[in-house]
């Protein structure tokens, strides 16, 4: 859900203001108002904060390929990885208790 449901409003924005992604414009739409400067920024801040936390966490528990949160954040969206990186931080979390 948290890849598709932002995927779908990229391709709809995409088909909707031309056949490309310009972000420009996104940019400007995602602050047309201030119903939508409120949740730009509210999703600014707390999706820095967490990516912050992401790669601290991954860098304490060696967690491997974490590429594809990093750029899984910026090309698909924060809804599907901090939700998929919660997951991977679990698996390792038990991999190292299994370890110890």
């Amino acid at each position: 859900m948290g890849a598709v449901l932002p995927m779908m409003a990229n391709f709809e924005f995409a088909r909707e203001y031309g056949n490309s992604f310009d972000i420009n414009n996104f940019i400007a739409l995602a602050n047309a108002n201030p119903a939508a400067q409120s949740i730009s920024r509210d999703l600014l801040v707390g999706a820095s904060a967490i990516f912050i936390w992401i790669v601290n966490e991954s860098k304490k528990l060696n967690m491997k390929n974490m590429w594809v949160v990093y750029i899984g954040t910026f090309l698909i969206a924060f809804a599907f990885s901090a939700p998929f990186f919660l997951f991977l931080r679990e698996r390792r979390i038990i991999e190292l208790e299994k370890i110890n």
